[in-house]
């Protein structure tokens, strides 16, 4: 089940040069920014209220976000949704007939367990599965 939108991701150029517009456009400062080898990207993030934004920089000509940023610019990537059990939502969704872009979970950025569906199964738009990692 969905608990609610975790956070919004925008593609950038330039994670230091989109800090400088989002610390003036939110007033407040990235509470993180962090490497995510696996993902090939630097990431940023920002929290006004219950709202997060994370802002995603290609670190390699082969991630995701470099052909994103190529094909369309700058600008809005995905929608992450937090879940209590990405595993039992991973399957659940699976059944109901969406494509997921992994077959198992993955670490991501923020503390977070993570997997994606394919935007041609959700009208155009990139979604993201996020569950908290808790620590033992």
């Amino acid at each position: 089940m969905i608990n609610k939108i975790e956070h919004i991701g925008i593609a950038v150029n330039s994670v230091e040069q989109a800090n400088e517009i989002y610390i003036q456009l939110l007033g407040v400062k990235p509470y993180k920014q962090e490497e995510v080898a696996s993902e090939m990207v630097v990431t940023s993030f920002f929290k006004t209220g219950d709202s997060k934004i994370e802002l995603l920089e290609a670190k390699s000509p082969e991630s995701a976000i470099s052909k994103f940023i190529e094909k369309r610019g700058e600008g809005l990537h995905h929608i992450a949704f937090e879940v209590s059990d990405i595993v039992a939502e991973m399957e659940n969704l699976k059944q109901l007939g969406f494509t997921l872009l992994s077959d198992k979970p993955k670490r991501g950025a923020d503390n977070k367990l993570i997997c994606f569906v394919h935007p041609k199964s959700a009208n155009g738009v990139l979604v993201e599965l996020c569950q908290e990692i808790k620590e033992e």
